[in-house]
């Protein structure tokens, strides 16, 4: 049994892991050959953790997700490692129900698995390359497409690359027309599809060769950001406490950063914010690539590819890291140091006026405190940033960057842009769900959809010059699901109805999107289905605490239709209600030129902004900056 958590959402710690590791051996839910696809916290329900009082008991339990990599037998498993007891085990059906998420284990031994596959080594060779050492395979998930004999078979379809030596980075020579199924149970490759001989693309892209970059410039000068005194926030264990704002961390190893119980001047604002999942689907349609989209999140696991940050690097100033513990595929803790960064950064004028009248000059600096991480998956590095501001606006930004997925160009794709000679970088885009559980106020919320209005020309506006807003309520889960309008100003109003300002009105956040498309494949398609989520911009749901992610709870080869479709069907009420609310937001990247070698940041996110949740503007408090600094 392990030590007791000071709080019911306290992140699992190693002997947690440890914990829970050896009671399933002492229930025999281990084999040799099983393996964890996932263990994480079983977070209580909420009203459970708002009932919660500090000394009140806790009972810590996990989430196991078991693949025996030798049948392919899939069980869930639930246990408490305070009590020390096994609560559920259930038997998953991959067929029906779909598959884990992918092993880390599974990618190493794509690499094997196709090499010793004679039609594909054919296949290779055929395109005038024969040294397999130089070759990278690249497993990547398979999705659902009802092809013949693939229902119910966990399986990677694989592209592959050639390195011209160890160091040469192998996105630049993508081996295209040839792509292999793979059997990950079998250990084999069930199919081939040798469709077409292009060429290899030969021009290196190495962007940590000096060779290839040529000399670092030396006009920049050291730019140093120091707080003498120490940073504003205060950090408690998970706790951390910044000028009004209050939050508690947590990591989960499907979604990577988790903001719990969100508040601001000691009133709840979002019980629980997480991007509960990604989808990158891919625009070309050709017989090597259609099936190309990944759900970062439910099929690659996103928190388990967070990486260890560095100072000067990843983050700049006064930086407190918290570590993150995971469990590795045997069920063992793996920590991951650094994997989140907490910093303060200046961030311009908060406000400002110089006065006609009484000559009166005034100005505020504006700062906001950041919590970050990184992960990398396969090809493309992501950066999730919570960003908390004087003012009470979180906004969510993610940047991203790496390499960009690369394929062999021919003169006049209509689905790729060519960034090298003969490279093509296929068109896509990056969708990603933010899960915002509200208790703005209390958990009895409600949404409206605000639209600016046009005014025709009439009895009450005879020169035409009159505009308004129009509010709706959103009353039932399904009219919940809804479009962004930048040519309206489309923004959606969270209030609390039982809650009011000193003005009588409703306390309330708006949610302000970017607008950008939503998901572009046909409404027919197989993404279409399993991506449901990614088809509007935003989706209101009553509470469930079983409803955590908005494309399902196995994503991987899911044939669709579960997640926030399955959610929204018993389409209950949702006005003035716990609701939990769903944003999708992201980018649709047509490849520049500029993004090879290696990608300079590409930004999408959204803000949610007070609106009436104060009585006047909250930060008049906010001290003049000292002479010293204005000059």
């Amino acid at each position: 049994m392990s030590a007791p958590a000071g709080h019911p959402l306290a992140r699992l710690s190693a002997a947690e892991i440890d914990s829970a590791r050896t009671l399933f051996q002492k229930h025999d839910l281990l084999t040799p050959t099983t393996r964890f696809a996932l263990l994480a916290l079983e977070e209580p329900t909420k009203p459970a953790v708002l009932a919660w009082r500090a000394g009140d008991p806790i009972d810590r339990r996990v989430r196991a997700l078991l693949l025996d990599v030798a049948t392919g037998q899939v069980r869930s498993v639930v246990a408490s490692v305070t009590r020390d007891e096994i609560d559920e085990v259930d038997e998953i059906d991959p067929a029906v129900d779909g598959q884990p998420p992918i092993l880390l284990d599974e990618f190493i031994a794509v690499d094997e698995i196709v090499k010793a596959d004679p039609e594909w080594r054919a296949a290779i060779e055929r395109r005038g390359i024969t040294d397999f050492d130089l070759v990278r395979p690249c497993p990547l998930s398979a999705g659902d497409y009802e092809l013949e004999g693939e229902r119910g078979r966990r399986l990677l379809r694989v592209l592959s690359f050639v390195a011209n030596r160890p160091e040469d980075h192998c996105w630049a020579h993508p081996i295209d027309g040839v792509v292999a199924y793979v059997d990950l149970i079998e250990k084999k490759v069930v199919r081939l599809i040798d469709h077409a001989l292009l060429p290899v693309p030969q021009e290196e892209g190495n962007y940590d060769d000096p060779a290839f970059t040529g000399p670092a410039r030396e006009t920049l000068k050291p730019l140093e950001i120091t707080q003498p005194d120490g940073p504003s926030f205060q950090v408690d264990g998970d706790e951390v406490t910044w000028e009004g704002w209050k939050f508690r961390i947590g990591f989960d190893p499907r979604e990577g950063l988790v903001l719990h119980q969100l508040s601001i001047q000691d009133r709840p604002l979002v019980y629980r914010a997480s991007i509960a999942e990604m989808v990158v689907p891919y625009a070309d349609p050709s017989p090597v690539r259609f099936w190309q989209n990944y759900f970062d999140a439910g099929e690659y696991l996103l928190g388990q590819q967070a990486n260890s940050l560095v100072l000067g690097c990843d983050c700049l100033g006064e930086i407190r890291y918290f570590d993150a513990v995971l469990a590795d595929g045997d069920g063992n803790p793996r920590e991951v140091s650094n994997a989140i960064c907490l910093h303060e950064e200046d961030f311009g004028v908060l406000w400002k006026h110089s006065d006609l009248f009484t000559e009166a000059a005034e100005t505020r600096r504006q700062r906001r405190l950041v919590i970050s991480y990184w992960a990398t998956v396969g090809n493309y590095d992501y950066g999730f940033f919570w960003y908390l501001y004087l003012d009470g606006t979180v906004e969510m930004e993610v940047k991203a960057t790496g390499v960009v997925f690369t394929s062999s160009y021919a003169e006049g794709a209509e689905y790729a842009t060519e960034i090298a000679p003969g490279l093509g970088a296929p068109y896509h885009q990056h969708l990603f769900s933010a899960r915002l559980d509200m208790m703005l106020d209390g958990v009895g919320n409600a949404v409206d959809e605000l639209d600016v209005r046009r005014v025709p020309v009439g009895e009450t506006n005879p020169y035409g010059n009159a505009f308004t807003r129009t509010a709706t309520r959103l009353t039932r889960e399904s009219e919940g699901a809804r479009d962004a309008d930048n040519s309206v100003g489309r923004v959606w109003r969270i209030s609390n109805p039982a809650k009011t300002n000193r003005l009588g009105q409703p306390v309330a956040y708006v949610l302000r999107p970017e607008g950008q498309p939503a998901l572009l494949a046909d409404e027919t398609s197989s993404i279409a289905r399993r991506a449901a989520f990614a088809t509007k911009h935003l989706w209101v749901t009553r509470y469930d605490a079983d409803e955590r992610y908005p494309a399902g709870n196995y994503v991987n080869q899911h044939p669709g239709g579960a997640g926030l479709p399955a959610f929204v069907a018993d389409d209950e009420s949702i006005d003035g209600e716990d609701i939990v609310v769903w944003h999708t937001f992201g980018s649709t990247h047509f490849p520049r030129v500029e993004d090879w070698p290696v990608m300079p940041v590409d930004r999408c996110g959204f803000a949610l902004r007070p609106a009436g949740f104060f009585d006047r503007n909250p930060t008049l408090d906010v001290p003049a900056t000292t002479a010293k600094h204005c000059h």
